[in-house]
């Protein structure tokens, strides 16, 4: 018995999206119906409702996330796509709590609808899902975000800017994570921007109405650290003249912050632990434990991981912690993004400023070129220097300061003339030996290997998308 196609609903005003997309699913084996606007679509479902919806943020009339609680009051808890030509936060936010099942950016592989729907159709995950990649073997053409009215880089001061892929994923990640209330690991190199992942987690969480209690442990004291984390009562030690609130009783039905989770000390390690699995905790010299309830949330820049296999991190604490794991991509790999923050500090520079300064092209070029080591804080530290020097003006590359290189790097050049040497002492010593090339392979693969591996947190996934082979040839020669 043949079962009837599933019938899909798609709503954009982008004539050559409905088209393409249309086209796609049909050769899929799917019913497809399109409409150019929200209004046209909820006429369209009066006379046949579809299994399926794929919606558009962007919409003449009715936007798309004003008008999926219209839909839903007609179609229930259908699965919802939605696409954008520009994700930011808010919109992952509003697609996480309008029930999206997948979230789309454009410009997007044709293919990668296919995988949206199917998943979608398929039931496999009730929160949203960023798109996989296309199916192995097929190609389509991309779409656009031509004629789009979203507008990058806008938003409130501590909202977290980025229109790139990574950045796409990291938004899809804090809407799913946000209203979870799970513990979460939030992975980077130093400038990043973790702290404001952290505060975008608890301010869309159901604890957003108490406050994010940030906890610095590596600015305290080691003989200080369990006071300040669990309290003390009065006379405890030395100098415990009075009953004292830990930061974790202080964070009661809140959010506690842990920066840089790496440098929590072993001892304290052990007693965090214990916290976290009774809820209740005992201050120094206590003899009664309290009951607590609150949310982690960490940060590190360090591969934790890694610290476990050193000894320096406790594997059961670990699991504890890491419910939800985000990864934060370093600047130099975010693409255009650059440009997007800059212009977004530029805007608050003017502000407490009062100047009104710009970018000349030559400077946009500059920003552009280098790498920034140090992340979004040197961007942002370097637009404001720029900004000052600048007052009313053009920012040319002069106004900004001098570029920052890390201690000990080396160029292409340097390597190359590594190798060279390398080489020369090779034929000096064993000049009839056979196998250089293996020799040569063995030295630098496994330093290449886990060096990707470091910075990507052992994600082998990662890592090999990085290297630009497949995971399974970075597994085999890792073995």
């Amino acid at each position: 018995m043949n079962r009837e196609p599933a019938h899909l609903l798609i709503v954009d005003d982008e004539q050559a999206i409905c088209w393409s997309l249309r086209r796609l699913l049909e050769e899929e084996g799917y019913s497809v119906d399109v409409a150019s606007s929200a209004e046209e679509g909820l006429e369209r479902i009066k006379t046949r409702k579809p299994q399926l919806l794929v919606l558009d943020v962007r919409l003449p009339g009715i936007d798309g996330l004003s008008a999926i609680p219209k839909f839903r009051q007609q179609l229930g808890a259908i699965p919802l796509v939605l696409i954008t030509a520009f994700g930011n936060l808010q919109t992952a936010i509003a697609a996480q709590r309008g029930g999206a099942v997948e979230y789309l950016t454009k410009p997007f592989d044709l293919a990668q609808v296919v995988g949206a729907v199917q998943r979608a159709l398929a039931g496999d995950d009730a929160s949203m899902t960023a798109a996989g990649a296309p199916p192995r073997g097929r190609t389509a053409p991309e779409i656009s975000a031509a004629g789009s009215q979203d507008t990058p880089g806008a938003g409130s001061a501590d909202e977290i800017q980025g229109a790139s892929p990574a950045m796409q994923e990291v938004f899809k990640k804090i809407a799913i994570v946000a209203a979870a209330d799970v513990p979460v690991v939030i992975c980077g190199e130093s400038g990043t921007g973790k702290e404001l992942v952290a505060r975008a987690i608890h301010r869309h969480s159901r604890r957003a109405d108490r406050p994010m209690i940030p906890v610095h442990l590596a600015s305290l004291s080691p003989s200080l650290v369990e006071s300040e984390l669990f309290g003390h009562v009065r006379g405890a030690f030395t100098g415990a003249d009075n009953d004292r609130l830990g930061m974790l009783e202080l964070a009661h039905e809140a959010t506690v912050f842990f920066d840089e989770a790496a440098d929590i000390p072993l001892q304290s390690q052990v007693k965090l632990l214990r916290v976290l699995e009774q809820r209740e905790l005992l201050p120094v010299g206590g003899t009664r434990p309290r009951p607590c309830d609150f949310r982690v949330i960490v940060a590190t820049n360090r591969d934790l991981r890694r610290c476990i296999a050193d000894g320096a991190f406790r594997q059961d604490l670990f699991y504890r912690l890491a419910g939800f794991e985000i990864l934060l991509p370093p600047l130099r790999e975010r693409g255009d993004d650059v440009l997007i923050l800059a212009e977004h500090f530029l805007r608050s520079a003017r502000v407490r400023h009062g100047t009104n300064s710009r970018f000349s092209q030559a400077a946009v070029q500059e920003l552009q070129r280098r790498s920034w080591p140090g992340n979004v804080r040197e961007l942002r530290n370097a637009v404001e220097h720029g900004a000052l020097l600048a007052r009313n003006g053009l920012i040319v590359p002069e106004h900004l300061p001098p570029e920052f290189h890390v201690q000990g790097s080396s160029s292409a050049s340097d390597l190359r003339t590594a190798v060279r040497e390398w080489a020369r002492q090779q034929l000096a010593a064993a000049p009839d030996q056979p196998d250089m090339y293996e020799r040569f392979l063995a030295e630098v693969e496994p330093e290449l290997f886990h060096t990707v591996l470091e910075r990507v947190f052992q994600n082998r996934s990662a890592a090999a998308e990085i290297l630009g082979i497949h995971r399974a040839t970075l597994r085999k020669r890792l073995e």
